[in-house]
């Protein structure tokens, strides 16, 4: 850790970007669960980019789905929590929310996410 880096700083999960980058994970196979659909392939750097295996997602919330943005925003911050304190294996992931995901116990979501990646 450098020392202007302070512990919270440093992320267990990177965000997944670019068009591109979720056009790829969308053909990995699809893991359904009531709260989520996960999709996910092998991690891999991009072109230039040293190998520092770690988990990259994304996280899909749409207005069709949830509806309001406090909803949605709800939804994505309770999946990040739940990806940052679960063991996530290296990999390139994109987790697609749906309603239930709001109404679940967060023990229970932080399990069932646990369980799609390890699949």
């Amino acid at each position: 850790m450098d020392a202007g880096q302070s512990p919270k700083s440093i992320k267990r999960f990177v965000a997944l970007k670019g068009d591109a980058e979720f056009r790829k994970v969308r053909k990995g196979p699809a893991i359904r669960t009531p709260y989520f659909t996960l999709r996910k392939v092998p991690y891999k750097p991009r072109h230039g980019q040293k190998y520092d295996p770690r988990p990259v997602v994304g996280i899909v919330t749409s207005k069709k789905a949830l509806g309001k943005a406090v909803e949605r925003n709800r939804a994505r911050r309770r999946i990040r929590e739940a990806l940052r304190l679960g063991s996530i294996p290296p990999c390139k992931a994109i987790v697609m929310v749906n309603p239930e995901v709001l109404t679940v116990d967060f023990e229970t979501l932080k399990r069932a996410l646990e369980v799609a990646f390890a699949k």
